[in-house]
């Protein structure tokens, strides 16, 4: 059985667009990664931000080649290191200051740890993460679908979820991020999953015109 049948058959039911997306990109491949800490999710995140996957991905592997003997830095390990480091292994000095931020809001319990985050709802992880320097709402709806793994979120300011969603249902405009939320609550409580979908469908269009050249 797929790991989220519930929620594709809850789409195909309420929703003829998004039932005609799963057939074509096949089961949900959504696979949460519970075993990251909130604070390393925040690290790559930050990580990421205005960069590609590849860039990035070789950014945070000098970053955590500053702390050897560890798979990953604690909050606390940051503080050893100088922003010239920092700076040394590709991070701007913005991604710096968000970074040393998020650890002292982890250090201090403003942002929770592993098990502590579990306990909040989805709107207690935005409020308690985007409190810290550059984490902001998409940051957090991210961390709550890839590592928390909650079922109903939907990131409605993504552009990718936003151009899937043009091509999925034919509109010539962008859906702004309101009109997007209001036409996802019909798939509540499996807005995550239908994100996932609109991600597909924007892979699955370029797959076809990439056939048609």
């Amino acid at each position: 059985m797929p790991m989220h049948e519930e929620a594709m058959r809850h789409l195909a039911r309420r929703d003829r667009v998004m039932a005609g997306l799963i057939r074509k990109a096949g089961p949900c491949g959504l696979k949460p990664e519970p075993r990251r800490t909130p604070f390393q999710s925040l690290v790559h995140a930050v990580a990421h931000q205005q960069l590609n996957g590849t860039a990035a991905a070789t950014i945070l592997g000098r970053f955590k080649a500053l702390f050897p003997g560890r798979r990953f830095p604690r909050p606390e390990d940051i503080e050893a290191v100088g922003d010239d480091a920092l700076r040394g292994v590709g991070l701007s000095r913005a991604k710096v200051a968000a970074i040393r931020d998020i650890a002292a809001k982890v250090r201090s319990g403003e942002i929770p740890g592993t098990m502590a985050i579990r306990r909040l709802t989805d709107d207690e992880v935005v409020e308690r993460l985007t409190a810290a320097r550059g984490v902001g709402r998409w940051t957090a709806e991210m961390l709550l679908m890839f590592q928390l793994g909650r079922p109903d979120v939907l990131p409605s300011d993504d552009f990718g979820v936003r151009s899937g969603f043009r091509i999925a249902y034919g509109r010539e405009e962008m859906p702004r991020p309101r009109e997007l939320l209001e036409f996802g609550e019909r798939w509540r409580p499996h807005r995550t999953v239908a994100a996932w979908y609109l991600w597909r469908a924007v892979d699955l269009d370029r797959a076809a015109r990439a056939k048609a050249r």
